[in-house]
């Protein structure tokens, strides 16, 4: 094998695919990055037995061939390689692994691999019925949702991201059963189904598209394809392909928690209540982190305070809008401050009916909704 790549496109695409490898003891050889070099094209593939990652880079194939190699050195090394030509080769004659040459203006290295026949293949799936998505809305819709994935496995139905297709909308949920954030985006094509995406990949598609902000790095990238089987799925980002197995089981009927009225309305500056939230946290009950929320409809205030014991209470008044009852409502502030942290708009609304039913959290963005179970007292 014998190929040469621009550093930037080489770092581009190992940053992509090295992320996936995994640190296996039992199989060594998934540590590694297999790079192909066939047909005038480069590829750079790797993958955890879960998630499988291609990688295509612009590049001069001058042999055939692949080869693997440790993908965080590899990735390492090249980052730190001047932004010039980078030439690859492997020298098979030096021992019966093999070695890949490395050359970048005035820096050589060698890195001893393994080869790639022992490296296990990532299985293809038929290209039919693609869901077209903004990869903009989709990673906006991932980084609103994949907080509230349930953290252990011991429920694994609920371990993932829910995505449903339905007509001309992809709605993505999740919940570890104290809270839950969902989000509906638009689409195009697909057929109506539903299925349960590990929370992993969810990071991975995630990470992948929030590493293309600089518009340097990918060309255009407007819209992510899914392809959707019965226990796979792919995502397609220009030349980037990701393949992950889906989370078999029921996913909760979620909806029948979302209250349909409220009794209590409150808006007001996202930002007064996430400094307020912040500042009971510190006077919050250890391993409760408990946070009362009081709606005074007359006061026209929301009023947060907190109490421990040990330290003394908080008490912060912020100005509100109000409708309806007087009510309150003690929830986790961690869970609160993360539905805040996601919401992208100035201005937040809380809506509740009382106690012991969830408090709900509502942005300017209708399409997103995220809800925190109380604290019962």
């Amino acid at each position: 094998m014998k190929l040469s790549a621009t550093q930037e496109n080489l770092n581009q695409g190992l940053l992509v695919v090295s992320h996936v490898a995994a640190k296996s003891t039992s199989l060594p050889i998934l540590n590694n990055i297999l790079i192909k070099a066939e047909g005038g094209s480069i590829k750079l593939l790797s993958t955890n037995l879960e998630i499988g990652v291609t990688c295509v880079i612009r590049g001069k194939v001058e042999k055939d061939g692949s080869f693997t190699v440790q993908s965080r050195l590899l990735a390492d090394y090249v980052n730190l390689l001047p932004k010039k030509n980078v030439n690859l080769e492997v020298l098979e004659e030096e021992d019966k692994e093999g070695t890949l040459n490395i050359k970048c203006e005035n820096y050589s290295t060698k890195i001893k691999g393994a080869s790639s026949n022992d490296f296990p293949l990532i299985p293809e799936i038929d290209k039919k019925n693609p869901v077209t998505v903004s990869a903009s809305e989709l990673r906006q819709a991932i980084s609103q949702t994949i907080f509230a994935v349930a953290a252990s496995e011991t429920r694994p139905e609920i371990s993932g991201v829910l995505l449903s297709v339905a007509g001309d909308q992809l709605t993505l949920a999740a919940t570890d059963s104290y809270r839950l954030a969902e989000k509906t985006i638009k689409i195009k094509g697909g057929k109506e189904t539903k299925v349960i995406v590990p929370a992993r990949t969810m990071q991975e598609i995630l990470r992948i598209l929030s590493s293309f902000k600089d518009p340097s790095a990918i060309e255009n990238i407007e819209n992510v394809k899914l392809y959707i089987t019965e226990n796979q799925i792919l995502f397609v980002v220009d030349n980037i392909e990701l393949i992950s197995r889906l989370v078999e089981g029921q996913y909760p009927d979620y909806r029948q928690i979302i209250p349909e009225q409220n009794k209590t309305k409150a808006s007001l500056d996202k930002q007064e209540l996430v400094k307020a939230t912040k500042t009971a946290s510190l006077f919050t009950r250890s391993g409760i982190y408990d946070v009362n929320l009081d709606f005074s409809v007359a006061g026209k205030k929301l009023i947060v305070s907190s109490t421990n014991n040990q330290l003394g209470e908080n008490i912060s008044e912020l100005d509100a809008k109000l409708e309806g009852e007087e009510n309150n409502i003690v929830v986790n502030y961690k869970y609160l401050l993360d539905g805040l942290a996601v919401m992208e708009s100035d201005d937040v609304a809380l809506e509740m009916n009382d106690s012991s039913n969830p408090c709900v959290l509502k942005s300017q963005d209708k399409d997103y909704i995220y809800i925190v179970m109380p604290i019962k007292q």
